[in-house]
């Protein structure tokens, strides 16, 4: 077989975030593929990197008082922690801010710009006047101009789905500062994109994009094509453009440039030879795995550009669809947008590469994440079928035959046929079909049970240890295991390490599927997975939603908490502001301790009777547990704002907020009963 030279990417994760489970479909699907190249005997590496760069990562690190240096480290320390959890075999994890990313994109604009590629002029975007900085749309928000839906942000509606521009907000806001934004002009730099039509009508077509993509592609081919802003002003975090001072590059222009910048820096250590993979007469594979949503980027953009520059271009652009769990899109409320490491402080994560293996196909389609089933499949699959067999077998050969295999297997016939499905399950990797790859697998894993049912091993085992026989089939039993790791091992590799301990042979190959095991001294067997346990699938999902919960009431918090000015004393308000409070006299009617809560009581509030006559109680939160117990609160009055909106916090939802008077700790005070008058009086 001739060694294939490849090169495979999966997309860059933002530094500006943790890796969670959507981010690992991606990945683990291009480690599978990875691993079976390399498997193979191929010369396959597999790199990524950080994209480090970009107007969120410098406000992050500003709110956080740090370097946007010292954020994307900390936050690339953890996405490699992640990563390596989850068994992702990089063989380089880098960061788009690096001195080969720079180096490169330099020289790629500076050629864009020799081949009269880039476009510069005018445009007018809206500017935040307080933080000086040009905005994105994603940072202004205002009413809808269609529907009146406020809280809108500056592209499109969510409430009514239109799109528009962010100058045609109602009442614009900077979401960084809260100032009304104003329109400026500025200098942008764009990249010739319509140039490049008729080359990328015919790259798509060439077979390097799945059908739908490259129909979708066509969609876009066939309208007017508009030219790529790849130029931001400053303030921003990221490469300044060569010749254009306070000008720096888009993080999109960088961002896939960071694939050659990462494998650039493998070169260095490994003394690959960079070009021999990027000039355009390479016999190298240059593969990328992308989600859906970012196709534009990596199917138009960056191929135009690699044209452009004098590179050649990708072997192929492998999509995926986005996970769901449990039929809808992964949410944070619900607990169902679950990070790398939570998960894995519940999990084993090969259960999940084994899930997630035996449902993606080459297509684009969603796939689900069903937990029930994800805790069935796994349980039946891997510990009912294949961790079955060898339990099943080893303790056999251990004790009754000093833990020799036999020389001739007892089914020669049926590991044949186990072995015969090599080419079908390898090529059904190679599509990336990798649930047809498992459901034959488990195919063949019946097969090796229902022979070990048929022989009934343990029925000859009480007749006579140390019959042939025995060895014959146990080692039929045992051979056939090996072969199903060999098969598994892209998938399962931590599953695949113990097993070859256990069958003590060197690591596994593809092409060692052609022998089989004979006069074979295995090791004792251990446990090599454990079940799913449904407790720990739900504590996964709860602790998810409870630091979702958490982060939102900080948040709220902060929100609600205002600088003060230099005389102490909060920022002003107008006194139309102040007339909407509404207060009013309530009595406290019970009053509780709340579980897990180190500062708040749960209240009972007497609020009088409403206009029909019956009783208004409300139920408030109150972090008053420092100064009083609850039963020393019954009968006393408060001052309660009664029209605030219900809250939903950690503990419960409150719907309203007492006053009190006191420098707080213990010496919070609150009307006696005797200095007050009837629940339900309006203060003034």
């Amino acid at each position: 077989m001739t060694t294939r030279k490849i090169l495979v990417t999966s997309a860059l994760p933002y530094a500006n975030g943790d890796i969670h489970l959507g981010h690992l479909m991606e990945t683990i699907q291009t480690d599978i593929w990875v691993r079976l190249q390399k498997m193979q005997g191929h010369d396959c590496v597999y790199v990524c990197a950080d994209d480090a760069h970009g107007t969120a990562i410098m406000l992050s690190a500003e709110k956080r008082g740090i370097t946007a240096e010292q954020l994307i480290a900390e936050v690339q320390a953890n996405h490699e922690r992640d990563f390596a959890g989850f068994h992702i075999g990089f063989d380089n994890y880098y960061s788009t801010h690096s001195d080969e990313n720079r180096e490169l994109s330099e020289a790629i604009f500076k050629k864009l710009d020799a081949n009269g590629h880039i476009a510069r002029r005018n445009i007018s975007q809206l500017f935040d006047p307080e933080k000086k900085l040009f905005l994105a749309d994603r940072y202004i928000t205002g009413s809808c101009p269609k529907c009146q839906a406020p809280g809108q942000y500056g592209d499109n509606c969510e409430a009514c789905g239109s799109t528009y521009s962010p100058a045609e907000l109602i009442d614009p806001r900077s979401v960084i500062s809260g100032a009304t934004p104003i329109e400026k002009e500025s200098e942008h730099l764009f990249f010739r994109l319509p140039e490049f039509r008729d080359m990328l009508r015919e790259w798509t077509r060439s077979g390097t994009l799945q059908e739908q993509v490259a129909n979708k592609l066509a969609e876009w081919l066939d309208d007017d094509l508009q030219e790529w802003d790849i130029s931001r002003d400053a303030p921003y975090f990221g490469f300044e453009i060569p010749g254009a001072p306070g000008k720096y590059f888009y993080v999109w222009l960088d961002a896939p440039i960071g694939y050659m910048a990462s494998f650039a820096n493998y070169c260095q250590r490994s003394g690959k030879d960079f070009d021999a993979y990027w000039r355009v007469d390479s016999d190298a594979e240059v593969y990328h795995f992308i989600g859906k949503d970012i196709i534009n980027f990596h199917t138009l953009f960056w191929p135009a550009m690699l044209s452009s520059a004098g590179y050649r271009t990708p072997t192929a652009v492998y999509t995926h669809g986005f996970l769901t769990v449990d039929g809808t899109k992964m949410s944070k409320s619900r607990g169902t947008f679950v990070n790398a490491s939570t998960y894995l402080e519940h999990l084993d994560p090969e259960y999940l590469r084994y899930y997630l293996a035996a449902k993606l196909s080459a297509s684009i389609d969603d796939l689900d994440l069903n937990l029930e089933d994800f805790a069935q499949r796994v349980n039946s699959d891997l510990v009912g079928k294949v961790v079955n067999i060898a339990s099943r077998c080893a303790g056999f050969i251990s004790k009754g035959f000093a833990s020799k295999l036999a020389s001739t297997p007892d089914n020669i016939a049926l590991l044949t046929e186990m072995q015969a499905a090599r080419a079908e399950i390898a090529a059904f990797y190679e599509q990336r079909e990798y649930g047809k790859a498992v459901r034959l697998i488990m195919a063949l894993a019946d097969k090796a049970n229902q022979y070990i049912n048929d022989k009934e091993p343990w029925v000859i085992a009480k007749q006579d240890k140390q019959s042939a026989e025995l060895q014959a089939i146990c080692s039929t039993g045992i051979n056939a295991f090996r072969l199903l790791m060999i098969y598994l091992k892209p998938v399962l590799p931590a599953m695949a390490e113990k097993a070859e301990q256990f069958l003590s042979v060197a690591p596994l190959m593809w092409q060692d599927l052609e022998q089989l095991l004979s006069d074979h001294t295995i090791n004792k067997f251990t446990p090599l997975m454990t079940r799913v346990e449904m407790d720990k699938v739900k504590a996964m999902i709860n602790q998810t939603q409870q630091a979702y919960e958490s982060k939102q009431q900080s948040a709220a918090t902060e929100a609600s908490a205002p600088a003060e000015d230099q005389t102490g004393f909060e920022p002003t308000i107008e006194f139309a502001d102040f007339a909407k409070v509404d207060l009013r006299l309530a009595r406290i009617i019970s009053a509780e301790h709340v579980d897990g809560a180190d500062k708040l009581l749960r209240l009972s509030l007497d609020l009088g009777k409403d206009k029909q006559g019956a009783d208004i109680v409300r139920t408030v939160l109150s972090g008053i547990k420092s100064a009083y117990e609850p039963q020393q609160l019954i009968g006393k009055l408060t001052v309660v704002v009664a029209n605030l909106a219900p809250r939903k916090m950690k503990f419960g939802t409150s719907e309203g907020m007492i006053l009190a008077a006191g420098p707080g700790g213990k010496d919070i005070w609150l009307l006696e009963p005797h200095e007050g008058a009837e629940p339900g009086l309006r203060v003034t």
